[in-house]
């Protein structure tokens, strides 16, 4: 087990009336989503940036995973894992405010599983787990969505060949991690579609 160094913290709240609000007008909750919102937490908790800074970060997450993704999250400040930005304003905020790399670390969105680059479909037409809060995009930018050898974002060419580690990559230390919650990677899925930033609870 690491040793975690004394200045992580973590805490798990409800989601207050504000970001409840955003939640909405921004599009990530609306009628029909599978979760209630009093199923769902804001997980706090610090984590390090790529200067290697101490940060807090916050997740809108389901209720029942947020306790255990804030020992995810132990782990990985302990072992000195990377993340680019991981605040409620950069995923929910106005659209202008958030960051322009688009390189979120986040969890909740009430919306529909992403195709594969593979397909040429931009849906599925079934829930993703990101809907019910049970899953959580790492580092998007330095661990993109590939199938087919292709991503939906050409500018990450040189993250979809996962033999060369850059910093904020998951690897298999950071899959340990969620892996001792019982939450599964998208870098594992079988054959040539690859979800290298997404881990859930039912590893889909």
């Amino acid at each position: 087990m690491l040793a975690t160094p004394a200045s992580f913290h973590s805490s798990v709240t409800p989601v207050p009336k504000p970001v409840r609000a955003d939640l909405r007008a921004s599009g990530f909750y609306s009628r029909g989503c599978p979760v209630p919102l009093s199923d769902l937490r804001v997980l706090t908790a610090s984590y390090r940036d790529f200067h290697g800074r101490t940060r807090t970060g916050q997740l809108v997450v389901n209720r029942r995973a947020a306790r255990p993704l804030a020992r995810v999250f132990r782990r990985l400040y302990a072992m000195d894992f990377r993340i680019r930005h991981m605040t409620l304003s950069a995923i929910y905020g106005p659209r202008r405010d958030r960051p322009a790399d688009g390189d979120v670390t986040a969890s909740f969105e009430c919306r529909q599983a992403a195709a594969s680059p593979c397909v040429g479909r931009v849906r599925t037409g079934s829930w993703s787990m990101h809907a019910y809060g049970l899953a959580v995009d790492i580092n998007p930018g330095e661990n993109p969505y590939v199938g087919c050898g292709q991503s939906m974002d050409p500018s990450l060419r040189r993250y979809r060949v996962r033999t060369h580690h850059y910093r904020g990559m998951v690897g298999r230390r950071a899959v340990r991690a969620f892996a001792s919650i019982g939450w599964g990677w998208g870098g594992s899925w079988a054959g040539t579609t690859k979800d290298y930033m997404h881990f859930s609870s039912t590893g889909h």
